[in-house]
């Protein structure tokens, strides 16, 4: 049947190509793909899907087939947001038009062996976690294995990630002449012994954790007393749990600030936190045998920069492999790997990678023990109480628990 899948791919390979590429030349940021949306769910529609748009968030969907026979759900994750000034940088096009072709190859062969398949459009990746609103909203649930690839300058079984907790800490103070400054209250300096303070943190922290702000907004002009200051931090560890506790560490610094200097703060979430990700290695395995005849590179075990389908992994059994579109000269977040996408390699990845995908949701319908094996593994490993699924609604939430 995998000869079936990759027919199928093979016969629409124009269409993905030229998705792919509309995708490049029209770049959305997050929250903000309502072209991109409505493109997929029409090529969606046309493959014969029940589309719903606008689904749990403005720019998400959820393309359904069902074979009408007892199996299992496998789901497909889009992403399709991209970054300012750099456009598809990290390569969301791609994942988009990989995820998209998987789901379509997989529904063809589907009235044969059974279950359902979903095509699931998680915008916003990069900022605001539209994963982690879905994740939060049960629509993985019910779903059996979530399964995406992301462009890369090497083919790898995956990788951890970190989870992250973004804040924001405003400081309000009193304006006054600065030659008077006995008569107002710096914001400023509140925000400055915050900011060195904080950064202190960073010697007691625990290995592979980050801190990372900037001075967002430090006042108007010299000769005036600011009245208001804010720093915008991200603070990233290997569970929500330990990144939660530094969040708290860096809420007694302000608070100490403001003691000091007689200013007042407020602290607020200002973009969406994400797990760190459970890693499933009998998908991670699976995603090794599709990837026979290639170089490629095991799971890593370091875990490195954040992603919404941390919220997902905690869900379900969950795969996020790379594919190599570029050589490692090629940075993340680059034009350089936005023009990679649509590349004559970034085109040779968009079928292998749908044809990857297609394949393991097709041996996961039609292998029983290895899903069983999958979800074992889940089980086991899934030990988070504090994951952002259980413990918030998406970027709703204001302050860490």
């Amino acid at each position: 049947m995998k000869e079936q899948l990759k027919q199928y791919i093979q016969e629409h390979m124009e269409e993905y190509k030229y998705l792919v590429n509309d995708l490049y030349e029209h770049p959305e940021i997050g929250n903000q793909e309502f072209r991109s949306m409505r493109i997929l769910c029409k090529l969606l529609r046309k493959e014969g899907f029940e589309v719903m748009e606008e689904y749990v968030v403005p720019t998400g969907f959820l393309g359904v087939w069902n074979s009408g026979k007892p199996g299992p759900v496998i789901a497909y994750m889009c992403e399709y947001d991209a970054l300012p000034e750099v456009g598809h940088g990290c390569g969301h096009n791609l994942i988009a038009g990989m995820s998209l072709a998987a789901g379509c190859a997989l529904k063809s062969i589907l009235s044969s062996i059974g279950g359902e398949v979903r095509v699931i459009g998680t915008p916003a990746e990069e900022n605001f976690g539209g994963k982690v609103s879905m994740a939060a909203a049960h629509v993985f649930d019910d779903v059996d294995a979530a399964l995406m690839l992301h462009p890369d300058t090497k083919n790898s079984l995956g990788g951890r990630t970190l989870a992250i907790y973004p804040l924001r800490f405003e400081f309000f103070g009193q304006n006054a002449h600065a030659c008077t400054p006995q008569n107002g209250k710096s914001a400023l300096d509140a925000a400055v012994m915050s900011y060195m303070s904080i950064n202190l943190l960073r010697q007691f922290a625990e290995p592979n954790t980050f801190i990372h702000g900037v001075i967002a907004h430090g006042g108007e002009a010299a000769n005036v007393i600011p009245a208001y200051a804010s720093l915008e931090y991200y603070f990233r560890g290997e569970t929500m749990e330990y990144v939660k506790e530094l969040c708290e560490k860096a809420k007694a610094c302000v608070e100490g600030a403001c003691r000091m200097s007689g200013c007042t703060s407020r602290i607020t979430t200002y973009e969406c936190p994400y797990d760190d990700c459970v890693i499933n290695y009998t998908l991670a395995d699976m995603l090794k045998d599709e990837y026979f005849g290639y170089t490629w590179e095991g799971v890593d075990e370091v875990a490195q920069g954040s992603s919404d389908v941390g919220s997902v992994s905690y869900c379900c059994p969950t795969l996020q492999g790379y594919i190599k579109i570029a050589d490692s000269c090629v940075n993340g977040h680059s034009r350089e790997m936005a023009a990679a996408t649509i590349s004559q390699q970034g085109s040779r990845a968009l079928f292998d990678g749908a044809l990857a995908l297609a394949d393991i949701g097709r041996r996961l319908i039609m292998e029983p023990d290895t899903m069983e094996k999958a979800w074992k593994e889940l089980k086991t490993n899934r030990k988070n109480p504090n994951c952002c699924v259980s413990a918030t609604k998406g970027a709703k939430e204001t302050e860490p628990k």
